[in-house]
């Protein structure tokens, strides 16, 4: 029988009613215990915070990878119940920090508390378990029964129960009780013999929108204030030199030796910014394109990163390689059928 770890860390799906509103009050062992469903493998559990994802920050990914870390010759797989505000944020940081594994770890939460009727939470938990007993190696997110790659998940939806969505990157499988169809099955990539322990995170990370009539000031205060930035540019790439120019803040930006990530702000497709010249007045070389990445999985590459390497010139290489290592799995995976 396989056995697995069940992790919680608060979140809706852990929620119960109060004066405050809905606030984490269930145990990994109370939701074990709502499952009608039985899961065919041992289970045990450990709460790790007790949190509204809300108030997820960078220091718990770390105290979170360290619980799998030190537990990991002890189970066959690992499920983390987790608020869906910043499921994914998690999800992309455990990936890049938990390297070479060879079981999976499996996020899950719910729209609706566990403990309340026409809960998702039941079946959330139950499909996640599974999956963390019989699935793939790797970080995923299992939610309203598909099963999403850990850094190609995105949040869409505040209410409905499919909240979640693959971005850029079809579903690993499908999850229907203990049955699981897979939609394209991942090419096995030699992760090595030795799971390794990644935590050197650096937070002077800012996320930056592009909007019109955006103030060039902000540059000044990312270059003073932040090692790394992430701007979400306007449609392939686009970024305004015409009246104020943008461009030209992003050179100085890379001049100070600040490391620039561009990405879009669409959330299909990817970026392209040699496709107009509204693009081409950076040079690539200089910074990471983040092909069809999302934020949330670069933000924690970025963090990461930061604190990996001393070097600009490091951080940007690095996260390239990372890009087009995972632009690669795609491309296999649209081509593979089962």
């Amino acid at each position: 029988m396989k056995k697995i770890l069940l992790i919680g860390t608060g979140g809706t799906i852990a929620s119960v009613e109060s004066e405050r509103g809905l606030t984490p009050g269930f145990s990994p062992e109370d939701m074990i215990k709502t499952l009608e469903s039985p899961v065919n493998c041992e289970v045990d559990c450990t709460v790790s915070l007790n949190l509204d994802s809300t108030n997820i920050y960078p220091n718990h990914w770390i105290e979170l990878a360290t619980i799998i870390y030190n537990s990991y010759e002890e189970y066959d797989g690992f499920v983390i119940t987790h608020g869906t505000d910043t499921m994914a944020y998690t999800a992309a940081a455990l990936d890049s920090m938990l390297l070479h594994l060879k079981k999976p770890v499996v996020l899950t939460g719910s729209q609706i508390p566990i403990s309340l009727v026409n809960s998702d939470g039941e079946r959330n938990l139950t499909d996640a378990v599974h999956y963390a007993s019989e699935g793939l190696a790797g970080v995923y997110i299992v939610f309203n029964k598909r099963v999403i790659k850990g850094t190609r998940a995105v949040k869409l939806r505040t209410k409905s129960k499919h909240a979640f969505e693959s971005v850029n990157y079809p579903y690993v499988a499908y999850v229907d009780n203990s049955y699981i169809t897979y939609h394209t099955k991942p090419e096995e990539i030699s992760r090595g013999s030795m799971i390794k322990l990644e935590t050197s995170l650096c937070t002077d990370v800012f996320v930056l929108k592009l909007y019109p009539g955006i103030n060039k000031e902000i540059f000044r205060f990312i270059s003073n204030n932040y090692k790394g930035v992430i701007i979400e540019c306007f449609g392939s790439g686009g970024i305004p030199f015409y009246e104020v120019d943008l461009a030209e803040e992003i050179k100085a930006l890379i001049q100070s030796g600040i490391v620039v990530v561009l990405t879009t702000q669409c959330l299909e497709e990817g970026i392209d910014i040699d496709l107009y010249e509204v693009g081409r007045k950076i040079y690539r070389n200089n910074v990471v394109i983040s092909n069809d990445m999302n934020t949330e999985a670069l933000l924690s590459k970025l963090m990461i990163y930061l604190g990996k390497y001393n070097s600009m010139q490091e951080v940007v290489h690095y996260i390239n390689l990372d890009i087009e290592r995972e632009s690669n799995e795609y491309l296999f995976s649209c081509n593979v059928s089962l």
